[in-house]
């Protein structure tokens, strides 16, 4: 460390701020808040720093600047706009790689309403961003329904339409316009839907829904019923609309909802804005994390971040969990129950289901990415000290302690390698006996690859609870191995985890890519050694079949069961094969045994 960064480390102010880290060439590494800059940065020197990529920042760092502000909610801000101008290299960002859609109100005489990717600052209203463009589009064809604008261009000054400068178009003749270019309809009446279009886009029903209502006594006060009607049908359109985007109560009204979830690599983060109970904007994220970001520092950021791209001043916030920060005059509410609770958990899920989305897209294009987040995942739920690349799984098959096999199966990368598979037949045990037969076929496995020098699992994967576990524990303590390898048992019941000496287990998120791999790696062990266990049993009958034939020995037998495999394959094997494994005498014996006595004894 350079004198001058050690000097600036012993001068830290102990006040709430922003701090920014240099490398040698003066490039900006990283910009942070802290609530007390003097912890918060010596917390980064610390010589018991966890995080590979921390390490690495720390060590380039030359020189530190720090700039005081007022509150924790400020050095919020500051930070927010030192990142977004700067970019450093080791901050976390919300980055679009695209321009979403917003809904413009053009600042005009008889203003326009459409779609566009372009903001211009020309004093038009504009609404959104939305995060699909399909939302939008049915909103605007919902509101196209009910009321009649124009499209054109034109225009349409009060001095122009006055002189008489323009002709109504096709439009007007298939009435999706009521002609204010000839002035067949008043800047007033129009305005009057403009306004009303104001509040569908917000949320708000009322003003449009009273329009509609008093059109329609109009029309039916004047007898005039089939226009009467037809404003009923898109007073319908309106409610039917209004139905489907009604979520929770509608007086929930001007609030931002916020949900989360993450992995070890990125965190998704899901916005709502509701107004009168309507989701009116939903936008959904994705944020890399860097240095190890805490889900807390990454929604303080995203809550920031998210309300300026989106122009929000609501008052009220709904979030899945507590934050430290202070927003002055706004509530930050963690609710516990009732329909706002229920909006959060609505936010959460649809985060959970974009990070699904991502995670089969990323599986499809880059399985090299996706394979490092699963064992990054794996190594922090397991609590191994190194990711599990090498996973040994084993399960006993026996029946009433009849012909016992005990199966080895081995994945690497999270993918069974069956050329690495083994089947172990116990030379120890005698009757139905998992713990002896866990203990003795762990002990030869790790026993035999120290011996050959082969690379040995990073995790054990024991088919059973307490018992077996701690059976096979006893071997990798033989071996000098406990504490080497990461040993664990999967109950079947309830999907239970055992750690070695630990009494509560671990249970794991259903839908968890961990859980679903230590299940496959349980449950391949399981048909392994259960296929294994059929054949020796196969086997075994047919031997004792063999063996009442005069004049078939143990090493007949095995010569056949070597050849032909399988007790099946022996029975139906023709004289001729038989003649060229045996010779034609013992050949000519076994067949006519099989074939001319018709046992019902022999195996089906």
């Amino acid at each position: 460390m350079n004198p001058s960064l050690e000097l600036q480390l012993k001068t830290l102010p102990s006040e709430p701020g922003v701090y920014r880290y240099y490398d040698k060439n003066e490039q900006l590494l990283y910009v942070g808040k802290a609530k007390n800059l003097k912890k918060r940065v010596l917390s980064y020197f610390n010589k018991n720093l966890s995080g590979y990529r921390i390490k690495i920042m720390v060590g380039k760092i030359q020189r530190l600047e720090t700039t005081i502000v007022n509150s924790e909610y400020d050095a919020l801000l500051l930070e927010n706009n030192l990142i977004k101008e700067h970019q450093p290299f080791y901050n976390v960002m919300l980055k679009d790689d695209k321009t979403y859609p917003w809904i413009c109100i053009k600042n005009e005489d008889f203003p326009r309403i459409f779609l566009t990717r372009n903001v211009i600052k020309d004093g038009s209203e504009y609404y959104g961003p939305y995060a699909k463009v399909r939302p939008a589009k049915i909103l605007l064809d919902t509101i196209k329904h009910i009321y009649k604008l124009r499209t054109c261009n034109l225009n349409l000054s009060p001095a122009k339409i006055a002189d008489g400068k323009y002709k109504v178009c096709l439009e007007y003749h298939i009435k999706n316009c009521e002609g204010p270019c000839e002035d067949l309809e008043s800047k007033e009446e129009y305005d009057e839907k403009i306004d009303a279009i104001r509040g569908i886009i917000k949320g708000d029903f009322r003003k449009a829904k009273e329009y509609l209502v008093n059109q329609m006594m109009k029309h039916a006060s004047n007898l005039q019923f089939e226009e009467a009607q037809i404003i009923k049908e898109r007073l319908d359109i309106l409610e039917d609309y209004q139905a489907k985007n009604t979520v929770v109560n509608p007086n929930i009204d001007d609030v931002d909802v916020f949900g989360m979830t993450s992995d070890e690599t990125a965190a998704y983060v899901n916005f709502f804005k509701i107004r009168n109970g309507n989701i009116i904007q939903s936008f959904t994220t994705e944020i890399k994390k860097i240095l190890e970001e805490t889900d807390e520092d990454i929604m303080e950021e995203a809550l920031i971040e998210i309300r300026q791209k989106f122009g929000s001043d609501s008052k009220e916030v709904l979030l899945p969990f507590h934050l430290s920060v202070e927003i002055p005059n706004v509530k930050l509410i963690v609710p516990k129950v009732g329909d706002k609770k229920r909006i959060v958990e609505l936010s959460e899920k649809n985060a959970k289901e974009y990070r699904l989305e991502k995670l089969k897209q990323v599986q499809i294009v880059d399985p090299e990415r996706h394979t490092n987040r699963i064992m990054a995942e794996m190594q922090k739920l397991l609590r191994m000290p190194v990711e599990p690349r090498h996973i040994e799984g084993f399960d006993n098959s026996n029946i009433q302690g009849t012909n016992p096999v005990s199966a080895c199966v081995v994945f690497k990368d999270g993918k069974p390698s069956k050329a690495d598979y083994r089947i172990f037949h116990p030379k120890t045990v005698e009757g139905p006996n998992d713990f002896a037969t866990m203990e003795e076929v762990i002990y030869r496995r790790y026993k035999r690859m120290l011996d050959e020098g082969e690379s040995l699992p990073q995790l054990i994967l024991i088919d059973g609870g307490k018992g077996q576990l701690s059976s096979a524990v006893k071997s990798l303590r033989l071996l000098g191995l406990y504490g080497k390898i990461t040993i664990v048992g999967i109950a079947k019941r309830l999907e239970e985890i055992f750690f070695p000496e630990d009494p509560i287990p671990l249970y794991l998120d259903k839908k968890s890519e961990t859980l679903k791999i230590l299940q496959r790696v349980r449950d391949e062990a399981h048909r392994f050694g259960v296929k294994h266990h059929r054949t020796r049993r196969k086997n075994s009958t047919i031997k004792s079949e063999l063996e009442e034939i005069p004049g078939v020995g143990e090493k007949t037998i095995e010569l056949l069961l070597s050849k032909l495999k399988s007790a099946k394959r022996i029975k139906e094997a023709n004289q001729e094969t038989l003649e060229e494994i045996l010779g034609k005498s013992k050949a000519k014996v076994i067949w006519e045994f099989f074939n001319n006595n018709g046992s019902s004894r022999l195996l089906h």
